[in-house]
């Protein structure tokens, strides 16, 4: 890690500045929208109108088994209740409505446990209705329940008028946000992901293979596809080789081919591409900071916490990493308090920071010291005799 030794400055700054300029992309895609996600950071690494509203199409069903999982948390629900399908999940979501099914028929009775295989693994449309109107009593409460959890999750442009991600006015997300859904169930129901990267699944006497493309390459386990006309074919998909998790997010590929194409190429470049660098207090040397009044002028500096940063191998190059006061350092200063950040920035990427403290004691001057160091710097800003500015001082 001697890379960051030759690439630190100090400077004294307000605040942390502004965000970086937008600078030039090292890959593009052909799909309209595309994330690429780190895990371990939850920092985007790639984004194509990641932040634009889109339509997720069957990538909604994402959401709708979270908030099942979520109600089974709380204790408002459990894996072993039964709901009954009526005519009109059947008729809307079943073999009649010539959309993705589970197979359900009306006055079955799946186990919640069986409804969300048939939500994840076969994308049954039935299955999400059955699920909304057993626990909520309709689908548009049960989808405007999915909107407020997708809300208190910090998901802000979720907006869900159904629960099957079919056409609906209204019906919107954002790549970045079905990326960092992605990582929530990852993280938070381990117990519930692996049905995710099921091959198949059966109720009753039929069968519907997973249809996420990307479960034949080594080391994917996840998540969703989507499509309807409106809004072309996408993936949120999930991967780890060599202990490193990316998540993809595309949508608006013309033909299922080319989003399994594109699935393969992109997560590719997502594991590749792109590194994660952990900079620690023992791996990186900092400059002392000055100290105001004090009865030594500096004080050495350490990283508080070790910085990960993580982007395109191309970029780290370019690094730039700072030493950023927030103000100026006055004493007394005491060991192990904040004086600055340290910031490392990418081209491409939000700067990532974290903590500077002193490493050491400094005492504030007593009187005398404090008096004679204010008649220094007095001294130092009076102009010379003869110097340019005292002689400029009678031309008006």
């Amino acid at each position: 890690m001697n890379f960051w030794r030759g690439i630190i400055s100090a400077v004294a700054a307000v605040g942390l500045g502004a965000a970086m300029t937008a600078s030039a992309q090292l890959i593009d895609t052909p799909a309209e929208y595309a994330v690429i996600m780190d895990h371990e950071t939850g920092q985007i690494l790639y984004s194509k109108r990641g932040d634009e509203l889109m339509t997720p199409a069957s990538m909604t069903k994402m959401m709708t088994a979270f908030t099942v999982f979520e109600l089974i948390e709380r204790g408002e629900i459990s894996l072993t209740d039964k709901f009954t399908v009526s005519e009109d999940a059947w008729r809307r979501g079943g073999f009649p409505s010539g959309t993705s099914t589970m197979g359900l028929k009306p006055k079955d009775t799946p186990t919640v446990e069986e409804l969300l295989h048939g939500v994840i693994t076969m994308s049954g449309n039935d299955a999400c209705i059955v699920l909304a109107e057993g626990i909520s009593g309709s689908e548009p409460a049960f989808a405007a329940r999915m909107t407020q959890i997708a809300h208190e999750l910090g998901l802000a442009s979720v907006n869900f008028v159904n629960a099957t991600g079919l056409e609906g006015e209204g019906h919107v997300v954002s790549a970045i946000d079905l990326a960092k859904l992605a990582k929530m169930t990852i993280d938070k129901y381990p117990q519930y992901y692996p049905w995710y990267s099921l091959p198949s699944y059966t109720w009753r006497e039929y069968t519907q293979v997973n249809r996420n493309p990307l479960l034949e390459v080594a080391g994917a386990d996840g998540l969703k596809t989507g499509h309807l006309e409106s809004s072309g074919y996408g993936l949120t998909a999930s991967a780890v080789r060599d202990g490193v998790r990316r998540t993809i997010v595309i949508n608006g590929l013309p033909t299922m081919a080319a989003r399994a194409q594109e699935a393969e190429r992109l997560m590719r470049v997502a594991i590749q591409s792109f590194e994660l660098k952990t900079i620690g207090p023992e791996t990186v040397s900092l400059p002392e900071v000055s100290v105001w009044m004090g009865e030594h002028t500096t004080v050495p500096v350490s990283l508080a916490e070790p910085v990960k940063v993580v982007g395109h191998k191309a970029a780290f190059t370019k690094a730039k990493a700072e030493l950023v006061l927030d103000k100026t350092v006055k004493a007394p200063v005491k060991n192990g308090d904040v004086v600055g950040r340290f910031v490392v920035t990418l081209d491409g990427q939000e700067p990532v920071s974290a903590p500077v403290i002193a490493e050491a004691d400094v005492k504030k001057l007593g009187f005398v010291g404090r008096a004679i160091a204010g008649i220094g710097t007095l001294m130092k800003s009076e102009p010379e005799a003869g110097s340019d500015e005292e002689l400029k001082g009678g031309d008006e």
